[in-house]
């Protein structure tokens, strides 16, 4: 697994990779007009989860399918550019971007930009180095929804030279356990690293991930065992796959069990860390295999006692800052070395806010009333700051909230919705240059108007 810039987790498979798996929850087939059915396998449409952007079908030959079509962004005016997909408000979701270029714009170089979930920047995409090497880029977030809705989006930055593109999102619902130690209305974990150790096969994920989580094989100069043993994955909070306990690596007895994982350094964060582990003998009432977990030479769990049925232990703003050292120190008299399965690390990411919630109704329904309203209307009215829509300007701070709308010469046509009573917090209103038609709202909530 490879990192980028603020910590974008990039899962990185060959092209060549015959099948992807399927998830229970949504997959959209970016850009593309018709679903794609391949065993396990269902992406739906795009359409009626974004409004703007064009499509691209990549001339690559032997393509994945669901690799082949993309959606891109050329409107260079748009603050971002939205997919809006209904969720259970307070569930959790796994989401999954993929990006593959296949130089849909005539270019060789992919585009760098920005991805953001609801109001919280996410952070940049830049999968140059790997298209350079033939390889497809995924980036994975686990996140709660916080309304009904949760917004996928893109924006341009500094160093957006072409469009902005995607070629597939995918979000996952996950149980209330999974991760439950976070704090997820003021956090999202963005992933770092998912590895199933002592492993070299194919990357473990749906069917024998009940998420669809990618587990990706990690390998180093340690010794590797294999366990046949049965464990129950509804055991741990975070239901890991059984497969990825069929493969560890260890180390002789008497000997602390050291491994550099993951193999990038991270930038200065806290994170949260999440340890698998199972011993892979015979049960026996006479032989433990007992050892204490540290990070960067820090006491992580002491004496921690590894049976057939396996343990997971986990901790919460973790702080690390560049290399990352596990290490497994046995405990005296102990007959076995230490043994790891697999773990998962995630960047903490504070939520970035959202918009009050009767300004977001508010402006959600103002944009339906119009018949052609800007590109960038849709997802957060406000947030982030960068990435508020054209013409509104909010307030920061706690309470985010619309107080002004300079719609002048926007060439708006439709009408003006009765919503716009809900802005209560409006000081300026400018919307001549227009076509609007229909009667003029009742705005007597707008305490706050002083320019209209």
């Amino acid at each position: 697994m490879s990192l980028s810039i603020f910590l974008l987790s990039l899962v990185t498979i060959p092209l060549s990779l015959h099948a992807f798996p399927a998830p229970r929850g949504v997959l959209l087939n970016c850009g593309s007009t018709k679903e794609i059915v391949t065993t396990n396998l269902k992406f739906i449409t795009d359409e009626g989860f974004i409004s703007v952007g064009n499509s691209s079908t990549l001339k690559t030959p032997d393509l994945f399918p669901i690799l082949s079509t993309l959606r891109y962004f050329p409107d260079k005016s748009a603050q971002k550019y939205c997919y809006v997909i209904p969720v259970i408000k307070g569930g959790k979701y796994l989401i999954r971007t993929t990006y593959y270029y296949g130089g849909f714009d005539g270019g060789n170089e992919p585009p760098v930009f920005e991805q953001i979930i609801d109001g919280t920047k996410w952070g940049i995409v830049n999968t140059t180095e790997d298209y350079a090497k033939g390889l497809t880029s995924y980036y994975e977030i686990v996140v709660a929804a916080l309304g009904k809705t949760l917004s996928v989006c893109l924006a341009r930055n500094g160093k957006t030279v072409s469009s902005p593109f995607i070629t597939a999102l995918e979000l996952e619902n996950m149980e209330a356990s999974v991760y439950n130690s976070t704090d997820f209305t003021k956090y999202a974990l963005n992933v770092v690293a998912r590895h199933s150790f002592g492993s070299n096969d194919d990357i473990v994920s749906f069917p024998d991930d009940p998420y669809n989580r990618f587990w990706q094989p990690f390998m180093d100069n340690n010794p590797i065992v294999e366990s046949h043993s049965n464990i129950t994955s509804s055991d741990f909070w975070n239901t890991p796959p059984l497969k990825v306990f069929k493969s560890a690596i260890t180390t002789s007895r008497g000997k602390t069990l050291k491994v550099q994982w993951p193999t990038e350094p991270l930038p200065s964060s806290k994170y949260y860390i999440s340890l698998y582990f199972q011993d892979n003998r015979t049960p026996s009432p006479f032989s433990w295999r007992v050892f204490s977990v540290s990070v960067n030479g820090k006491n992580f769990f002491t004496n921690l006692n590894v049976t057939t049925d396996g343990v997971m232990v986990y901790g919460t703003q973790w702080p690390l800052s560049g290399l990352t050292e596990i290490a497994m120190t046995p405990g005296a008299d102990i007959p076995v070395g230490p043994v790891i399965n697999a773990g998962e690390i995630f960047q903490m990411l504070p939520l970035g806010g959202r918009t009050l919630t009767r300004d977001v109704m508010g402006m959600e329904d103002l944009a339906r009333g119009f018949n052609n309203p800007p590109s960038d209307w849709s997802g957060d009215p406000c947030l982030p700051q960068n990435n508020s829509w054209t013409g509104v300007t909010c307030t920061t701070g706690k309470l985010t909230r619309v107080v002004t709308l300079n719609l002048t010469n926007f060439g708006l046509a439709g009408s003006l919705s009765p919503s716009i009573a809900n802005l209560t917090g409006l000081t300026h209103l400018w919307l001549g240059g227009n076509k609007l038609s229909g009667p003029i709202p009742e705005m007597s909530t707008l305490n706050e108007l002083r320019t209209l």
